[in-house]
Parts: structure tokens; sequence; C-alpha cells
């Protein structure tokens, strides 16, 4: 009578460790898919944002080949108190 108490004993143990093993792999499965949505978001985001410095920075290039630069020459920047 006492074995069977033992072993039912030690096997809700085994299977209660199996399961709080199974819960944790869960949990990780869901954290790191998570992580992914936001590193997927965050990597749109980045090259949204680097498409638009492109652009402004050759809108800006093309503005300055139509409206180039009034040189300075000898001049220098003027200080305002």
């Amino acid at each position: 009578m006492y074995v069977i108490v033992a072993i039912a004993v030690v096997l809700a143990a085994g299977l209660l460790f199996l399961l709080d093993r199974a819960l944790k792999a869960i949990r990780e499965g869901r954290r790191r898919r998570e992580l992914g949505i936001r590193l997927y978001h965050a990597a749109a985001r980045s090259e949204a944002l680097e498409r638009e410095r492109k652009a402004a920075a050759e809108a800006s290039n093309n503005l300055t080949a139509v409206l180039p630069a009034i040189p300075q020459g000898e001049r220098t920047p003027r200080n305002v108190a």
C-alpha cells in the first residue's frame, strides 16, 4: 500500500515538474514572438525615417542645383549681439 502511495507521489511530482517546464516554454515563446513583432515594427519605422531623410537630402541637393548658394568671398559671418 505504501509503495503505491510513494509511486503516486513521485509521478505527481514528475507531472508537476513537466507542467512547469511546459508553461515556462509557452511563456518564453510568447515573449519571443512579441519581441519579434516589436523588432519588426521598429525596423519598419527606421526604414521609413531613412527614406524620408534621403528624400529631404535629395530635395535639398536639387534646390541647391537650381539656386546656388551666394558666395561670401572675404566676408565673415555676422555676429549678432
